[in-house]
């Protein structure tokens, strides 16, 4: 059977109720099989629970390269495997305990580098995950079940491609400003990473685009990861690298594609074919051997965090990537996180400085200027107001000249509750502690968080009232809403004005989202509704005025990190407006952003209104340093699963006991564990509990120590009823 390797590693963190390792093995056999001289580490997906550590011993005829791809036996299943480190020889001496073969080596493919090999090691030990974990879900899912000669038939299809470089004409027509000339002279001339602080519309892409062009003229051999943090910004970002570089230079790599796609799109970044790989998060982990750039667009982006599974920020991981492989590294943003505002800060007294260079673009291309922010204080307009006079007559008069509007809206569906005003029943998910919400265009009832879904009923389900209503509203009620106030206006030309809606659920269909932006970019649209997928990324050149409607209920939110991502979500919804300078200047307009709030004098609007993220950014960080939080402490939470609350707080609880005699635990607050916000979905309860400590190194030695315990207390009484348990390291949500 498989050996659990000797060197000491970490534990992965179980996410699934399953049988323990016993049950799914095969006995062992009485002797190693004749002829197996070596033994291979090889780290395969190993079932979570398990604890078998990070990497199992199988014999093997031949000294296999570190990074082969292999088939191995597990328990009854033959699995994909990765060869991990150097062979040993057995030189004739038995181990001290049978080993399965080595199956099939997939020797046609070219093994995986030692630098990927040290990223998914860097990753395992700081997430705190299995190796074999990381590794296998990095791989294209069809690499798994291919046989040797599938392979070498895929791999026949790929051809290499030759130096590449910017189509003259791409360049030529594109002046640089004096701003993104300076960034590029640092870039050119310094190492490491860099924080390109861009307002919206300062040309940050093409910045990126002349970093990549330099880099592939200069270097044959060289290859480009550049990541953006949502699927819907890959393919406009896709269309403007291959207009540049062309259609063989560019890959892309997202869990949008289709698994063949996906394969193919692996194999050509593997074998260098693909100069240029774009991605989302799960890029950050693709075998690119010859990187040497790593460009991470709207780095402030909550997305990439990744929120199953292993709990790894992609951003932090391509900062990592890059200093162990040379790359230089490029985070962009309008609006970055505070993370890595703070290290960027310059040198200053004794404080030496972030290690972050930091080069701003503050200015828009084509001396446009940023739109004005207007607030509307709610508390001066008549009760239930959805949109004030004041931001109606604004909207028509665009209208009237042709030009586009935006509402920005972060929620889905017609109304979040469909409620009964008679005995106060209100359309709750019968299998989590939320909501329903209430879509009209199917007449169904959905849950977000565990998709329950069932027809609206007829009357109240409590006492039969017919006259069940919605409450709030979500963009498909804000649809219809705007369509009935805008009935009667007209377009320049006559016709009717249109309204078009882009969230989660009108763009399910494939191609629904590319057809819809179609439509805006061509003028069809005069007035878009949506949530954050169209507040961030888009390039819309007609559009002049942009609202945000409800954007209170992140001001007073228990998430310290609720007010950083309001603020840049409504700096980049700003930046949708008035991104062409000559087109304003055609129609005679002035872009605007108008804000509805009760809370008008708020510091975040204030700020907001100067489009001046560096004070708003000073007065967060100084009320981080002051209360402890990150950047300035390091958090992780432990998180258990039950069909109780009370069993799912009573093992965290006990988690916390038995840490205390723990290497560092001195230096690591360990908080009581409190449900979740949301306790309960799909009928199961969750707690966490919240680590926190100013030093990294102290937490990682801590949570290090603690798994095996964890482990331990799995298996006792008090740990029988959780079905699960999970460590996030550095949570972006709490």
């Amino acid at each position: 059977m498989p050996r659990r390797s000797p060197i000491p590693t970490a534990s992965p963190a179980p996410e699934t109720d399953a049988p323990t390792p016993g049950d799914s093995a095969a006995p062992p056999p009485d002797s190693a099989p004749a002829g197996l001289a070596w033994r291979l580490d090889i780290a395969v997906q190993t079932p979570a629970h398990a604890a078998l550590g990070d990497l199992l011993s199988y014999a093997g005829a031949a000294p296999l390269v570190p990074g082969t791809l292999v088939r191995v036996p597990l328990g009854r299943r033959e699995v994909l495997g990765v060869v991990w480190n150097e062979p040993v020889s057995l030189d004739g001496a038995q181990p001290d305990m049978a080993l399965k073969p080595v199956g099939a080596a997939l020797d046609a493919l070219a093994p995986l580098g030692e630098a990927w090999r040290d990223l998914v090691t860097f990753a395992a030990r700081y997430y705190q995950r299995s190796i074999g974990e990381i590794a296998l879900a990095a791989l294209p899912p069809q690499l798994r079940d291919l046989t040797t000669t599938q392979l070498a038939r895929r791999l026949k299809r790929k051809t290499t491609t030759g130096p590449v470089a910017e189509t003259a004409e791409a360049a030529n027509l594109i002046a640089l400003s004096p701003e993104q000339t300076a960034a590029l002279a640092r870039i050119e001339a310094e190492s490491g990473t860099f924080l390109l602080v861009g307002s919206t519309g300062s040309g940050k892409t093409e910045v990126y685009l002349r970093c990549v062009a330099d880099l592939l003229a200069r270097d044959p051999g060289a290859q480009a990861l550049v990541m953006v943090p949502e699927i819907n910004l890959t393919p406009q970002l896709e269309a403007r690298f291959k207009a540049r570089f062309g259609e063989e230079a560019v890959v892309s790599l997202h869990s949008g594609m289709t698994n063949p796609q996906r394969l193919a799109s692996w194999l050509a970044a593997h074998s260098g074919a693909a100069r240029i790989v774009l991605g989302t998060r799960m890029a950050v982990f693709a075998s690119i051997p010859g990187l040497k750039l790593i460009v991470v667009d709207e780095e402030h982006d909550p997305s990439y965090k990744q929120q199953e599974g292993a709990r790894y920020s992609a951003r932090d991981l391509a900062v990592w990537r890059g200093q162990r492989e040379g790359a230089k590294v490029i985070l962009g943003s309008a609006t970055p996180s505070l993370e890595s505002w703070h290290q960027s800060r310059p040198a200053e007294g004794d404080d030496p400085g972030g290690r972050y260079v930091r080069l701003e673009m503050p200015s828009r291309i084509g001396a446009g200027e940023l739109p004005a922010v207007r607030l509307v204080d709610m508390n001066l307009q008549p009760p239930k107001t959805v949109l004030s006079g004041a931001l109606l007559d604004a909207i028509g008069q665009r209208i009237a000249r042709g030009e586009q509007s935006m509402i920005f809206l972060n929620r889905r569906g017609y109304a979040p509750v469909l409620a009964c005003g008679d005995c106060g029943w209100k359309s709750e998910c019968p299998h989590c502690s939320a909501y329903r919400v209430f879509h009209k265009i199917d007449r169904t009832l959905r849950c977000h968080h565990c998709g329950f879904t069932e027809r609206v009923p007829r009357a109240c389900p409590a006492c039969g009232n017919p006259d069940i209503a919605p409450v709030g509203r979500g963009t498909e009620r804000l649809e219809e809403h705007l369509a009935e106030l805008f009935a009667a206006v007209k377009r320049p030309d006559g016709s009717a004005v249109r309204i078009a809606r882009i969230d989660a659920d009108s763009t399910k269909k494939q191609g629904a989202l590319e057809s819809q932006l179609a439509a805006v970019h061509a003028g069809e649209v005069d007035v878009l509704v949506g949530t954050q997928m169209i507040a961030k990324g888009h390039d819309f050149r007609r559009i002049t005025l942009v609202a945000a409607v409800n954007p209170d209920g992140a001001l007073f939110s228990s998430d310290f990190r609720a007010p950083e991502r309001l603020f840049s979500l409504l700096m980049q919804s700003a930046g949708r407006a008035g991104r062409d300078a000559a087109y304003l200047a055609a129609q005679g307009a002035t872009a605007e952003m108008w804000i509805q709030t009760f809370h008008s004098q708020h510091p975040l609007f204030m700020a907001l209104r100067k489009h001046d993220y560096a004070a708003f950014a000073k007065q967060q960080l100084d009320e981080r340093r002051a209360a402890g939080m990150p950047p300035f402490a390091f958090q992780a939470l432990l998180r258990a699963d039950a069909r109780e609350q009370s069993v799912a707080q009573a093992f965290l609880n006990i988690a916390a006991d038995a840490a205390e005699a723990l290497p560092g635990a001195d230096i690591v607050t360990r908080y009581p564990a409190v449900p979740l916000s949301i306790q309960r979905v799909a009928d199961v309860e969750r707690a966490q509990m919240l680590i926190e400590s100013p030093s990294r190194a102290a937490l990682q030695r801590l949570l290090a120590s603690w798994q095996p315990l964890l482990h331990e207390l799995r298996r006792t009484p008090e740990g029988k009823g959780v079905i699960r348990w999970l460590v996030d390291v550095d949570p972006h949500s709490i």
